[in-house]
């Protein structure tokens, strides 16, 4: 008895598979990124230069976790968000929203405090850690804080999610579920043929 195999679901479990083990290689890649990426924001830490506050993309990369420094020449506005301070208290961090010497903008995240009302702030010379904030951008973590807040906890690389071995995994595990599967309905379609 002959066996056929049907070409075009075959053909697209094949192509399903390929992008499912393509897609784990790639996150394997991207672990060895993210690993050399974390060992250079760990290095950052040991570092006693002070860095320019960072105007570019490129230069924020540089500059993460590193001493730097700003001038909030006029503020546009505070914002509390949840935070912790330095000894782990849950909380409120007090971020202002700077206009800087230069016309650029900046984020200072001033201190922690267990209240969430605006503090006041009147801006000037800042110093402390450049910290992310959202997706690309970066902060300065005012240390001393600033306003009479609490020291917030510093900016920490091992903060940073590093996910792509198990993504690697799930993917890979993906593409083994899918050829069993198909595996299985060819062999159900073949004994119901028989």
């Amino acid at each position: 008895m002959i066996r056929r195999v049907p070409i075009l679901p075959t053909l697209l479990v094949a192509a399903a598979v390929g992008v499912m083990i393509w897609l784990g290689f790639w996150q394997l890649d991207r672990l060895g990124e993210k690993e050399a990426q974390l060992a250079r924001y760990n290095r950052s830490l040991t570092m006693s230069s002070e860095a320019p506050w960072p105007k570019s993309a490129a230069e924020r990369e540089l500059a993460l976790y590193r001493h730097s420094e700003l001038n909030c020449a006029r503020i546009t506005g505070i914002d509390e968000r949840a935070g912790h301070s330095q000894s782990g208290e849950t909380g409120w961090a007090h971020i202002a929203h700077c206009v800087l010497t230069d016309g650029s903008a900046a984020d200072v995240a001033l201190g922690w405090s267990s209240d969430p009302r605006t503090v006041a702030w009147q801006g000037g010379e800042v110093t402390g850690f450049v910290g992310p904030s959202g997706k690309d951008g970066v902060r300065l973590v005012a240390a001393p804080p600033q306003a009479g807040l609490a020291q917030l906890a510093a900016p920490d690389p091992r903060d940073v999610p590093n996910n792509h071995l198990s993504y690697a995994v799930q993917w890979f595990l993906f593409a083994a579920t899918a050829l069993v599967i198909y595996a299985l309905a060819l062999r159900k379609r073949w004994r119901e043929g028989a």
